[in-house]
């Protein structure tokens, strides 16, 4: 019997174990496009939010400077309210990168999930190949043994079937000289 013979009683459950993993695969290039998507959107956001607090910035320089050169009041007035603006804006840029983040974070942890699901999944095939690697060794040695035992049987009556030829040969001589 042939190594290519030998049927391994689990290989439909590997083979499921081995679809699971790629699936699992699959499920973790999917949670890092999203991980990937959430960076690119934080980095918008961050983008934004330096836009705005760049500018509110420039306006309180310049809020600065008209104070140190002595502008009108009313002017003085409108740019207070003016840098109001632009800070309640600012806030609510930083608030957009926070929610962000979070959200970076949420598909981090997603990810890093599936990463632990797969690695688990592959563990379980491993130990199922070397399941099926030690079984073959077993089955074949097993093979070895029955095939050697076979042989040995097999010897065992060649060899005495020889020494009952010979018996018979030898008492038909032994007849020949006692009638001859």
């Amino acid at each position: 019997m042939a190594k290519n013979k030998l049927v391994y009683p689990l290989e439909q459950v590997l083979d499921i174990k081995k679809r699971r993993v790629k699936a699992a695969e699959k499920v973790v290039q999917e949670k890092q496009r999203v991980l990937e998507s959430e960076k690119k959107k934080l980095k918008g956001y961050q983008e934004a939010y330096k836009k705005v607090d760049d500018h509110h910035q420039d306006k309180l320089d310049q809020l600065r400077a008209g104070l140190d050169e002595g502008i009108q009041l009313h002017e003085i007035d409108q740019m207070k309210q003016y840098l109001k603006e632009v800070k309640l804006k600012r806030i609510e840029e930083q608030r957009k990168v926070d929610r962000q983040k979070k959200q970076v974070e949420m598909a981090q942890k997603k990810l890093d999930e599936a990463k632990k699901i797969l690695k688990e999944k592959r563990l379980e095939v491993d130990k199922l190949k070397t399941h099926k690697s030690d079984w073959v060794t077993q089955e074949l040695n097993e093979i070895r043994r029955q095939e050697a035992k076979q042989l040995d049987e097999v010897g065992s009556l060649v060899h005495l079937s020889n020494k009952r030829r010979e018996k018979n040969e030898e008492t038909k001589k032994k007849g020949r000289y006692k009638n001859g």
